[in-house]
């Protein structure tokens, strides 16, 4: 059966560039050009994913995403040209998962839609990560074969990477989802955390490859194990 996706932009010339790409990856389209079209359609059609925009008719995109949110856990990547820091960070604490900023190369959003179906999928018991090894059933950290000692705290952050992998986590959702709803504004708990993780788990904790820094933002856990940045 063929995946699914929603695209609700309101330019047309946006849904006609991107429609052909997904289709030969194999995707089924279903476009969307305001808020309210989307709403209908996504109940409708009931895709896997959604591309959704932020400025459009009748209904914003964060409004689009919080109903959706309320009726279903369907990956929503935002696409847009807001790419101010307050906006990103609105759209994934009202439940996107992901956020790329217009222009794009369709390459890059292509493999961001892979990377969120596939998180988007039956929970992987075992995650491999170059030297690294999840073992979400067990609750085991393995680096180059050797077990890793988290504290409670320092795995359910670590888990909490692990599950939207490839996708911007925010320092409120870290807290919220961790430590509780009455932590909201302790982001600064994640930074000692992530701190810590990143010497027990990285080969080099000042060149990060696993746990990367989206500046002003976020974290997000690097599945690929390809790209390193540097820590904040």
């Amino acid at each position: 059966m063929k995946q699914r996706i929603l695209i609700v932009d309101d330019d047309p010339g946006i849904v006609a560039a991107i429609t052909p790409a997904l289709r030969a990856q194999g995707y089924e389209v279903v476009a969307a050009h305001d808020g309210e079209t989307a709403l209908a359609a996504f109940r409708q059609v009931e895709p896997h994913l959604v591309l959704l925009d932020l400025v459009m008719p009748k209904l914003g995109g964060i409004g689009v995403c919080q109903q959706i949110r309320q009726q279903s856990a369907t990956p929503i990547i935002v696409v847009s040209v807001k790419g101010a820091e307050a906006d990103i960070v609105t759209a994934l604490d009202n439940g996107a998962d992901d956020y790329l900023v217009k222009p794009f190369r369709l390459s890059e959003l292509l493999a961001r839609i892979r990377a969120v179906l596939r998180r988007g999928r039956t929970p992987q018991p075992l995650i491999e990560c170059a030297d690294l090894v999840i073992d979400t059933t067990r609750r085991i950290v393995l680096r180059q074969g050797q077990p890793v000692s988290l504290t409670p705290i320092e795995y359910a952050v670590l888990a909490e990477l692990v599950a939207h992998r490839n996708g911007v986590v925010t320092a409120r959702q870290i807290v919220q989802r961790v430590w509780g709803p009455q932590y909201a504004d302790a982001t600064d708990y994640v930074k000692g955390v992530i701190r810590r993780l990143r010497v027990k788990l990285e080969l080099d904790p000042a060149h990060p490859r696993y746990i990367i820094t989206e500046p002003h933002v976020g974290y997000r856990f690097n599945d690929a194990s390809g790209a390193v940045s540097s820590p904040s």
